[in-house]
């Protein structure tokens, strides 16, 4: 490595660093000088529609609704595991169907309890 204190290999790696950093700030700064920067009353209102809110945009929604997310991709997940093992399942032979039934019903109970304990019903 020799006695540098930044190692001669890393020198393109600290210079695109620095050139990514200073585009990324020089764009920022001479987009602020060059945009117009007019503002009216209108303008700063927090909607540009011209519609008057008519109630607080902070809604709470159900927690039914969190729930049935994390559901969908917990079961969303499911899929992505399937298509691999799909594509080699002649190669794992009798093991890699064992495996991927107890994967299965691991998830099919998982799936049955949800929906026994109503997680899944839309009210």
């Amino acid at each position: 490595m020799g006695s540098e204190p930044v190692p001669f290999n890393y020198l393109p790696i600290i210079i695109f660093m620095v050139l990514g950093t200073l585009f990324g700030v020089g764009s920022l700064v001479v987009g602020w000088f060059i945009r117009p920067s007019r503002p009216y009353r209108a303008k700063l209102l927090p909607y540009e529609s011209g519609a008057p809110l008519f109630m607080d945009a902070r809604v709470q929604f159900p927690m039914r609704y969190y729930i049935i997310a994390m559901l969908f991709v917990i079961f969303d997940i499911e899929v992505v595991f399937l298509f691999p093992w799909a594509v080699v399942f002649k190669k794992l032979g009798l093991l890699g169907l064992v495996e991927m039934g107890v994967f299965l019903a691991i998830l099919i109970v998982g799936f049955w309890y949800a929906w026994k304990k109503g997680a899944l019903d839309w009210d």
